[in-house]
């Protein structure tokens, strides 16, 4: 049975999985978009906006919650400055997933994570003419690889 079970072990101890994820969490504030795979970048969410909610409240008690899990003082400074401003307004929901490729070494399915907001915004590249995604159904991916409406040129041999 499954009871009380929450959240991906990530093949990894416990400190390993927290260290894990307090690094990301911190370069995730920093960069405030990063690339990893999808299992990881559901895990990461979590905490991330938990973060950004901490920054929010703005107390004491609060930056001695976040300042436990981020690394680096600036990156501290930035969630109670900068990012606590810009989601003054919003509720929740302050990360989103964008799932991008399979990696080659061992086809993991990878994704970016961000937070909503954040300035140069880019969408995830598409596959390669000829390559199946696993992200896009096939009649989408069927349109995309017509070209506008015509006809590909007869065999001339």
């Amino acid at each position: 049975m499954k009871h009380r079970v929450v959240g991906r072990n990530l093949g990894r101890t416990v400190a390993h999985r927290w260290s894990l994820l307090r690094t990301m969490v911190s370069q995730l504030v920093r960069h405030e978009r990063i690339e990893t795979t999808v299992a990881k970048a559901k895990e990461l969410r979590k905490l991330a906006d938990r973060v950004i909610t901490w920054g929010k409240e703005g107390d004491l008690h609060a930056r001695r919650k976040a300042a436990a899990v981020v690394r680096g003082d600036d990156v501290l400074q930035k969630v109670f400055t900068e990012m606590a401003e810009r989601y003054k307004d919003r509720d929740g929901g302050y990360t989103r997933i964008l799932r991008t490729r399979q990696r080659t070494n061992d086809a993991a399915h990878m994704a970016y994570i961000e937070y909503v907001d954040r300035d140069g915004e880019l969408r995830p590249a598409r596959p390669p003419p000829g390559r199946q995604s696993p992200f896009l159904p096939a009649a989408a991916q069927a349109l995309e690889q017509q070209p506008g409406g015509q006809e590909e040129p007869a065999d001339r041999s």
